[in-house]
C-alpha cells in the first residue's frame, strides 16, 4: 500500500474501527487517498450514517449531500433522507461524484440503486464503490448479497457506466486474518462475557493477537498471485461518459 499510508488518516475517527479491524480500514485510507483525484464540485455519499468521512471529502469537494434512510441501525447525519432501494430524492445530474462504502450488500435491490447513482451523477462524473466479498453477515436482517468483480461489472455497466476499474481488498490472508479476529471478538464479546464484565479481560489477552493478525497478512498476501479470488471485498472506479 505504500508510504501514502503513514500520515494521513480520512478513516481515523470511523466509529466502526478498533483493535480487530483495522486493517480494514487502512485499505480505506489508501483507496479514498488513491481515488482523490476524482473529488470536485459536489460529492453525494449515498448510505452516509454518521458521515465519518464528511471532513475528509470537504478538503476536496465544493459540497458534500449524504443520503441515507431511516432503517439504518445508524446514527444517521444525512443531508436527505431516502430509501436507497427506490428512487433517490435528488434531481438529475446533480453530482460530480458519487461514494457508496459498504452500502450495497445491504440493499434488496441493487440494481435500482446503481441505476439511480448513475441518473444523479453529471456527465463525465464517477461513482466510487465500496462492497464486501468474503464477509461475515453483519447488520442483520438488513444483508442480502456478496458480490464478485464479474457481478459488478455486469451491473454496472447495466446501470449505464463505463470505463470501470475493480481493486480488491488484500488478497487470502486479509481475509482470512479479519475473519479470525471477527469470530474472536463475536464469541468473546457475548451476553453473558458482557453482563459480568469479563470482555475487557478477554479483549485484554487478544488484543496482541488482534494486532499480529493484522500486521502479519498484509506479508502474507505477497504470496497471493490472484487476491481478487478470495479477498475481503472490492473498491471500484466507475465513470458516465459524457
Amino acid at each position: 500500500m505504500g508510504d501514502i499510508m503513514k500520515n494521513i488518516k480520512p478513516s481515523q475517527h470511523h466509529p466502526n474501527r478498533d483493535i480487530v479491524n483495522f486493517l480494514v480500514y487502512k485499505y480505506a485510507d489508501y483507496f479514498l487517498l488513491k481515488f482523490r483525484t476524482y473529488y470536485k464540485g459536489t460529492l453525494v455519499d449515498l448510505g452516509c450514517g454518521e458521515a465519518p468521512y464528511k471532513d475528509f471529502f470537504l478538503q476536496y469537494v465544493d459540497k458534500y449531500i449524504g443520503v441515507d434512510w431511516t432503517n439504518s441501525l445508524h446514527n444517521i447525519k444525512a443531508d436527505v433522507i431516502s430509501n436507497l432501494n427506490e428512487k433517490i430524492d435528488l434531481p438529475d445530474e446533480i453530482a460530480d461524484v458519487v461514494i457508496a462504502l459498504s452500502v450495497m450488500e445491504h440493499l434488496c435491490e441493487p440494481q435500482v440503486f446503481l441505476n439511480e447513482s448513475f441518473r444523479i451523477l453529471k456527465k463525465g462524473g464517477v461513482m466510487i464503490l465500496q462492497v464486501p466479498f468474503q464477509w461475515w453477515v453483519h447488520e442483520e436482517p438488513y444483508d442480502y448479497f456478496r458480490f464478485t468483480p464479474y457481478g459488478l461489472k455486469y451491473m454496472l455497466e447495466k446501470a449505464g457506466f463505463k470505463n470501470i476499474e475493480i481493486y480488491p481488498t488484500g488478497g487470502f490472508f486479509t481475509m482470512w486474518f479479519l475473519k479470525l479476529n471477527y469470530f474472536l471478538a463475536r464469541n468473546c464479546r457475548n451476553r453473558f462475557t458482557v453482563k459480568f464484565k469479563i470482555y475487557k479481560i478477554l479483549d485484554l489477552i487478544l488484543t496482541p493477537i488482534y494486532f499480529s493478525n493484522q500486521l502479519i497478512a498484509p506479508i502474507l498476501d505477497k504470496l497471493d498471485r490472484r487476491k481478487e479470488l478470495e479477498t475481503s471485498g472490492y473498491w471500484v472506479v466507475a465513470k458516465k461518459e459524457n
